[in-house]
């Protein structure tokens, strides 16, 4: 058996200062967009991947995996953008098992509406108060972590074949 690789001083205010910010921007996020356009987080990123993807429609599977969530949570909130008219889904043409999903024109307007403050506060919560080179260095940081977690997390459960 490995003996534990405690945190130093500096790790540990790596990550408590990690797990604080990504917090309160995620709750600064989250207040101006229920107020910019009666919108969670959740809500808005699916409106700007389906917006973002709007020469087609985009598979809720795709959606799981772009947004890192789970099946049923992601299905909920569609079918609450789907019932403020935000958005559309159907079965795919091509496959039936399939469901698109599409933003409508009233999500593209309220996408739009909120969108400049959600910029203003990601600036003013993260990005304004960092230098050019920590924002770099920050990014990098992110790329790297996140590429790792990628490849060592599986966010959707593999499909069973059905082996009658």
């Amino acid at each position: 058996m490995s003996e534990t690789r405690w945190l130093n001083e500096t790790e540990m205010r790596a990550w408590t200062g990690f797990l604080e910010t990504t917090d309160r921007i995620h709750r600064l996020v989250e207040l101006q967009l229920r107020e910019a356009g009666g919108l969670t987080m959740v809500q808005y990123e699916i409106l700007h991947w389906t917006n973002e993807r709007s020469a087609e429609p985009v598979c809720m599977t795709e959606l799981v995996e772009l947004m890192i969530g789970s099946r049923s949570g992601l299905s909920y909130q569609v079918s609450q953008l789907e019932k403020a008219g935000l958005v559309r889904r159907g079965p795919s043409p091509d496959d039936e098992r399939r469901v698109l999903v599409t933003i409508t024109d009233e999500g593209r307007r309220i996408l739009e509406k909120a969108a400049p403050g959600h910029v203003q506060t990601v600036r003013e919560g993260l990005i304004d108060m960092l230098t050019p080179e920590q924002i770099e260095q920050l990014a990098e940081i992110m790329e790297v972590t996140r590429d790792h977690l990628r490849s060592a997390v599986q966010l959707t459960p593999r499909h069973k074949r059905n082996t009658r």
